[in-house]
């Protein structure tokens, strides 16, 4: 898949690991290696179907207020939201990176 980021700070925890948002300056260290693998695995995807083979993930469409929203696991607490694009023969190749998030939060 290509992957765009929605914000520079989760372009910046990909490139280096760290970040000066204060959204994610104090994320712990094992949460932003996680996030590097989940990214890594977004980006090997050839579709958005590839991740449903990938357990540890738990890809899921969100539904009410993150309608039209995707979410991947990066630990039990926290989840990787993203929007999805498909080409023109309908098959989702694209991601746009919005947020970490705590789960339940």
């Amino acid at each position: 898949m290509i992957i765009d980021f929605e914000e520079r700070a989760l372009e910046d925890l990909y490139l280096t690991g760290s970040t000066k948002d204060k959204r994610y300056e104090r994320l712990p260290k094992d949460i932003i290696k996680r996030y590097i693998k989940v990214v890594n695995f977004l980006k090997s995807a050839r579709r958005v179907e590839d991740l449903f083979f990938i357990n540890s993930l738990h890809y899921e469409k969100k539904c009410g207020d993150l309608k039209d929203v995707e979410a991947v696991r990066i630990n039990d607490k926290y989840r990787l939201l993203f929007k999805s694009s498909s080409d023109e023969q309908g098959i989702i190749v694209n991601a746009l990176l919005k947020e970490i998030s705590k789960h339940y939060e």
